[in-house]
């Protein structure tokens, strides 16, 4: 999501097994990323890094935009 100015939300998903059953469950997070030019867009594959706090909740930079949406 990029409503926000200079501020990106990304989804991280990722596959664990569950310790008694077995099954593999998706399982996300969601980060808030600093982006100082706004060049990312909704839906696009990015490469973020961790960084100092620089506000409450976002404590990411966005290093580039791997796969652009289509």
């Amino acid at each position: 999501s990029n409503k926000m100015h200079k501020t990106i939300s990304v989804l991280i998903e990722r596959r664990v097994e569950h310790p008694l059953y077995r099954k593999y469950v998706r399982k996300s997070t969601k980060l808030l990323a600093h982006d100082e030019n706004n060049e990312s867009r909704e839906g696009d594959t990015v490469a973020i890094s961790e960084c100092r706090p620089l506000s409450r909740h976002k404590a990411w930079r966005l290093v580039r935009v791997l796969e652009r949406a289509p």
